[in-house]
C-alpha cells in the first residue's frame, strides 16, 4: 500500500498543474511529466478512500478517538493518570469541535478533484471512475450529514458560488440516494474500470477493482440511509428506497466486507491508527473500554469480549483508594469508591476488601476479568479511577505501526450490518422475509470479522438469548439495533450515530444525571446529539451558517438532528 500512496501522493502533486493547462494533452510537451498514457483516474482513488476513512494523526485523534468514539460509548477517557477526565467533549471544547469540522470540510477538495476529472469533459473522463466517486462522496455526506446536520451539498462545486448554501437533511439524504442510484445505473454489470492504465486493481483499497462490489457497497449504504430516514418528517423517498435496495445486492457474505488494511509503513501524520495516539503519548492518553459495550459483551457469553478488549491489569494485585484530604471529594469518598467498587461486582471479580480511616484497599484475585470504565466520569471521582481496574482495547486495535504487528481494518462497510439492515427493514414491516435468520447471519458476519471461531459462533447462536428475535417488535429492534451498535466497534461515527437514531442502547442514549459522579457538561447531562459546526464555517461562510441554525436549531451539541429518536 506505501508505493500505491506514494505514487498517488506524485500524480497529486501534479494536479494543479494539469488544472492550470488549456488541454490535458499539454502535459505530453513536458519531457519530464508523466504522459498521458501514464495518467489515471486510478491514482486519486487511493487517496480519496484512505483521507475518507484513515486521516492523518491530528484529525484521527481530536475527530475519531476524543469526539465519536467516545460518543459512541465504546471508549472512555478518564483514569488518573489521563491527561482528561471522562467529561472531555461534553464540555464544548472549540479545539476539538473545529478539528472535526475541518477534517470533513477539507475533504471535498480532494474529492471534488477526483470528480472533476472524471465527468463528462474532464481531463481523464471515465464514467466508471465516476460511478466509484459518487459512491464516496455518499460515503463522506453521510459521516459528514450525520455528524453535524445541515452541511451544504447541492451547490458545492458550483464554480459560480462562493458560499454554498446549507441544505436540510431530508434534502440532503434524498440527493445522495438518488447520486447513488446513478452511481449503480452507470456500473451495471460492469465488472472493471476499463482497459490498460484505466485498470483500477490494487489502487482500489476496498475492492480491487471489482465494480460490482462497489455496486453492492452503494446499495447497501442506499438501505442505511433510507431506514434511517424513515418516519423522519419529508422522508416522502425512504420507503422505495427501502424496497428497491432490498431487491437488489447488498453487502452480506463475508467476502463482501469492505474493510480498508492499515498501512504500517507511511507516515501517521497521513494515515493514523490508534497506536500512534495510544503508544507515542505515554498513559496520559489512554483511554478505556466503555461499559456499555463490555456489559452487552461479557452478560450475554459474547465470543467477541476477548477480541474487543484485554482482561483487567490489577487481577491478581493490590489496588488502594486514598481518601482526599480537601476538597468536595472528601465527602464524597465513600460514594466514590462504593461506585466503583460496584462495577468490579457487576463483573464478577472476586477481591477482599480492608477499609480504615483514611484509604479503601482491595486485594483482586487472579483471573480474567473483563470490566468496562462508565461514561462520563467527572474530574472528582478520576483520582480513584485506576487504569489497571478496567478492560483495555485489545492488541489488534491499538497495536503500533511500523512494528510487524497486526492492526484491526478500518471498517467501511460490513456484512453484518447488510443483514441487520434487512432484519430491521422486516421488523418494522417495510419488507417481508425471516428476520430471525438474517439477524443470526448478521452475528455470524460480525463475529467472524473479528475471527471468532465456526464453534464459538455456533454456541452462541444456539444458546444465548441475545441471538433470538423471540419478543415484541421494540425487543427485536432493540436487539438489532444494540447488535449494529457492537459490530461498529471502531466505527465511531456510525456507532454514534446508531444510538441517536433508534435510542439504543439504553443505557448512552438517556444520558447522565448523578453529577457526584458524571459530568453534566455544557450539555447538562443529555447525550451529544451533533458536533457543533467549526469556526471555519463563520469565517468563511458565516451568513449560510447561521441561516441553518435558524432552519435546524441552535448551534450546540444538544439539538437534535432531522432523523434522531
Amino acid at each position: 500500500m506505501k508505493n500505491i500512496i506514494i505514487k498517488t501522493g506524485m500524480l497529486l502533486m501534479l494536479v494543479v498543474w494539469f488544472t492550470s493547462c488549456d488541454d490535458f494533452e499539454d502535459v505530453n510537451t513536458k519531457p519530464d511529466a508523466f504522459t498521458s498514457e501514464e495518467v489515471s483516474a486510478k491514482f486519486f482513488v487511493t487517496g480519496t478512500q484512505n483521507r475518507l476513512y484513515a486521516p492523518g494523526r491530528y484529525a484521527y485523534w481530536r475527530a475519531n478517538i476524543i469526539t465519536a468514539d467516545r460518543y459512541s460509548g465504546h471508549i472512555t477517557f478518564g483514569s488518573k493518570n489521563s491527561w482528561w477526565s471522562g467529561g472531555l467533549g461534553y464540555t464544548y471544547n472549540a479545539s476539538y469541535t473545529n478539528a472535526a469540522f475541518d477534517y470533513f470540510d477539507e475533504y471535498i477538495g480532494r474529492l471534488n478533484t477526483l470528480m472533476s476529472f472524471v465527468e463528462v469533459g474532464g481531463d481523464l473522463e471515465n464514467e466508471k471512475y465516476y460511478a466509484i466517486a459518487l459512491i464516496m462522496k455518499g460515503l463522506y455526506y453521510q459521516m459528514y450529514t450525520d455528524a453535524f446536520g445541515m452541511i451544504p451539498y447541492s451547490e458545492v462545486g458550483n464554480v459560480d458560488v462562493v458560499a454554498p448554501k446549507f441544505d436540510t437533511q431530508d434534502v440532503l439524504y434524498e440527493g445522495v440516494i438518488a447520486e447513488l442510484n446513478e452511481a449503480m445505473t452507470i456500473i451495471g454489470d460492469a465488472t472493471v474500470t476499463g482497459e490498460g492504465v484505466e485498470v483500477l486493481s490494487d489502487n482500489d483499497l476496498f475492492f480491487n477493482g471489482d465494480l460490482q462490489k462497489w455496486k453492492k457497497l452503494a446499495n447497501t449504504l442506499k438501505l442505511r440511509m433510507a431506514l434511517r430516514a424513515e418516519g423522519a418528517t419529508g422522508a416522502t423517498f425512504a420507503e422505495t428506497a427501502i424496497s428497491e435496495a432490498l431487491s437488489e445486492g447488498l453487502i452480506t457474505a463475508e467476502d463482501d466486507n469492505v474493510t480498508m488494511e492499515k498501512d504500517t509503513e507511511i507516515s501517521q501524520w497521513d494515515n493514523a491508527a490508534y497506536g500512534d495516539v495510544w503508544y507515542n503519548f505515554g498513559a496520559g492518553s489512554n483511554w478505556s473500554v466503555g461499559k456499555t459495550l463490555i456489559d452487552y459483551l461479557r452478560n450475554n457469553n459474547d465470543p467477541r469480549l476477548s477480541k474487543y478488549a484485554q482482561p483487567i491489569a490489577a487481577a491478581g494485585g493490590d489496588v488502594t483508594f486514598l481518601k482526599p484530604t480537601a476538597g468536595s471529594g472528601v465527602a464524597l469518598f465513600d460514594k466514590h469508591v462504593n461506585f466503583i467498587i460496584e462495577q468490579l461486582d457487576n463483573a464478577g471479580v472476586s477481591y477482599t476488601r480492608v477499609n480504615s480511616t483514611d484509604q479503601v484497599k482491595i486485594t483482586i484475585a487472579a483471573g480474567d476479568y473483563y470490566v468496562g470504565q462508565p461514561t462520563r466520569l467527572n474530574s472528582d471521582i478520576q483520582t480513584h479511577i485506576y487504569e489497571e481496574l478496567f478492560s483495555m482495547p485489545a492488541d489488534l486495535v491499538i497495536n503500533p505501526k511500523n512494528q510487524g504487528l497486526p492492526i484491526f481494518d478500518e471498517i467501511v462497510m460490513t456484512a453484518a450490518e447488510g443483514n441487520y439492515l434487512q432484519a430491521e427493514a422486516i421488523v418494522k414491516g417495510l419488507a417481508s422475509g425471516d428476520a430471525q435468520t438474517l439477524y443470526q447471519e448478521g452475528l455470524t458476519q460480525a463475529m467472524k470479522l473479528w475471527d471468532v471461531s465456526d464453534d464459538e459462533i455456533a454456541m452462541y447462536i444456539a444458546n444465548e438469548d441475545m441471538a433470538m428475535l423471540n419478543g415484541t417488535m421494540d425487543e427485536n429492534l432493540e436487539k438489532i439495533a444494540v447488535q449494529r451498535w457492537i459490530a461498529s466497534f471502531t466505527d465511531g461515527f456510525e456507532a454514534w450515530a446508531i444510538i441517536r437514531d433508534t435510542g439504543y442502547p439504553k443505557e448512552l442514549a438517556q444520558g447522565v444525571s448523578d453529577y457526584d459522579i458524571y459530568s453534566g457538561g455544557t450539555l447538562n447531562g443529555v447525550f451529544p446529539q451533533r458536533l457543533r459546526y467549526g469556526s471555519g464555517a463563520y469565517n468563511t461562510n458565516g451568513d449560510n451558517t447561521e441561516a441553518a441554525n435558524q432552519v435546524q436549531g441552535s448551534d450546540e451539541q444538544a439539538t437534535k438532528l432531522w432523523w434522531a429518536k
